[in-house]
């Protein structure tokens, strides 16, 4: 091991991996460049737009300002890990049924930043969606269809169930 570099374990999509990395480089370029899993888009690197948003330990992180020295020991998962290798998770079919995208740049951070929001409120207001959504800059949808498309998302997860 290189002296200006450290070795660290980041489970990613559930699958540790221990790897030598210099300490400046970022969570962004990590998941990018060494391990190809290039749904986590880099577009602004200052967390404005959010399409980096990958979820660390189940929180919504911009992984272009944070360093992958700082995932040591943390679970990461990209929009990679959401599907199985039959299906796609339910989030991801909601933006498809929903027509949640345009251009598709946004798409991986407002999923996951969408998970994780269904992870903390099953059955969020439209409100609710986008105060969660409000990191995540879109340029082309106008929004409508992305909560459409999480409340889609929240209704196959977990349905409500009326006398």
């Amino acid at each position: 091991m290189n002296a200006e570099q450290r070795r660290v374990t980041i489970t990613v999509n559930g699958e540790p991996k221990t790897v030598e990395i210099e300490p400046r480089l970022l969570l962004a370029h990590y998941l990018r460049t060494n391990l190809s899993l290039t749904g986590t888009h880099v577009g602004c690197d200052t967390t404005n737009c959010g399409a980096c948003t990958v979820l660390v330990d189940g929180d919504p992180v911009k992984s272009c300002t944070m360093l992958a020295v700082q995932a040591d020991g943390k679970d990461v998962l990209s929009v990679e890990g959401m599907a199985t290798s039959s299906e796609l998770h339910p989030v991801q079919e909601g933006f498809r049924e929903e027509h949640g995208l345009q251009c598709g740049f946004c798409t991986p951070g407002m999923m996951l930043t969408s998970l994780a929001l269904l992870n903390e409120i099953p059955h969020p207001t439209e409100d609710e969606i986008r105060w969660a959504l409000s990191g995540n800059l879109c340029r082309c949808t106008g929004y409508q269809n992305i909560v459409k498309a999480v409340m889609w998302a929240a209704n196959k997860l977990d349905p409500v169930v009326t006398a």
